[in-house]
């Protein structure tokens, strides 16, 4: 059975943002980090040491909430998957994404459907009819929905659950979903506690991940938001060398048992990439899922969601 204090060290402090200080002023950044990842990378490649602004932290357990937050103005900008994004984007929230990471190809066991170790659910066929936990509009949605989409099922065909990642974890553990569709950290802490993988993510996602920002902060905090987002590209490129460190850190920031971190870390890895035509033409896809589904009206030109040129010498980044 998954430990729910382990899901729930940031869930809290993810509601408690006047913690973070909330600062207004122009020479303040207010990042959101999801389960610590951000912050852990950046404290981890030391890039942050010479800045001449000041950030602000809050964390949050899962991308809708990070969303919700950015939508109200209450962070400034932080790190979602490509499918939440799409998702928010089209549903009126009031951001772009200004910079783009990816892993290519996508690891096996980052992005999975979960079953617990007793579950009598073994392949795919065995999920027809089930009911699955995941998170509205996230890339564990996403998955559910592509997998139908690839299998010839209709949406249908089984039964989707919304619940946070606490919840689903206690749902999955109680028996009252048949499985999980989830991400990392969550994946590894399931198959800790002896889930299996009944769906694997990788060949079903492009492998994005999105800085995404309210376009109040796009507009009046620009300088600096440029400057974060280059440092979090070189970042990106010490952490691919630096798995070990980063993973120590991750650990200390969020509490995740070490080994649960150093998994994290490998799987979540990516490196900046530009915002050009075949990324967007990629996201066409995302949103055709969700709009077939009926989950989304596709309301807003896509080519609209992204501020591409934010990243400074990102073409000049070793890969």
């Amino acid at each position: 059975m998954l430990d729910r204090r382990t899901l729930l060290v940031s869930a809290g402090a993810s509601l408690a943002l006047a913690a973070c200080g909330r600062g207004e002023g122009a020479d303040v950044l207010r990042v959101g980090s999801q389960k610590g990842g951000t912050k852990a990378l950046m404290l981890a490649a030391g890039v942050l040491a010479d800045i001449r602004y000041k950030v602000e932290w809050a964390e949050f357990p899962a991308a809708q909430s990070l969303l919700e937050a950015l939508g109200s103005h209450a962070v400034d900008v932080g790190l979602v998957g490509d499918a939440p994004f799409q998702f928010a984007y089209q549903n009126g929230g009031p951001i772009q994404a200004v910079s783009a990471q990816r892993a290519d190809p996508l690891p096996n066991e980052a992005l999975a459907i979960v079953v617990s170790a007793a579950s009598a659910v073994h392949t795919l066929e065995d999920l027809r009819g089930k009911a699955i936990a995941t998170g509205r509009g996230s890339v564990g949605h996403y998955l559910v929905l592509r997998m139908l989409q690839r299998a010839g099922w209709t949406p249908g065909e089984v039964k989707l659950v919304f619940l946070s990642p606490s919840d689903a974890a206690a749902a999955l553990a109680a028996g009252s979903v048949a499985a999980w569709s989830t991400w990392t950290p969550y994946v590894p802490l399931a198959l800790s506690q002896g889930g299996r993988v009944v769906v694997d993510g990788a060949g079903y996602t492009f492998g994005y991940g999105f800085e995404v920002a309210n376009v109040d902060a796009i507009d009046r905090k620009r300088e600096i938001l440029s400057d974060f987002l280059g440092r979090e590209a070189r970042a990106l490129t010490w952490a691919a060398a630096h798995l070990d460190e980063y993973g120590r850190v991750l650990a200390r920031e969020t509490g995740l048992p070490p080994a649960i971190a150093r998994i994290a870390v490998e799987k979540n890895a990516r490196l900046a990439t530009p915002i050009d035509g075949q990324l967007i033409q990629e996201q066409r896809l995302v949103l055709d899922i969700f709009a077939h589904a009926g989950e989304v009206e596709p309301r807003r030109p896509l080519s609209q969601a992204f501020v591409p040129g934010l990243v400074p010498g990102l073409a000049n980044l070793p890969g």
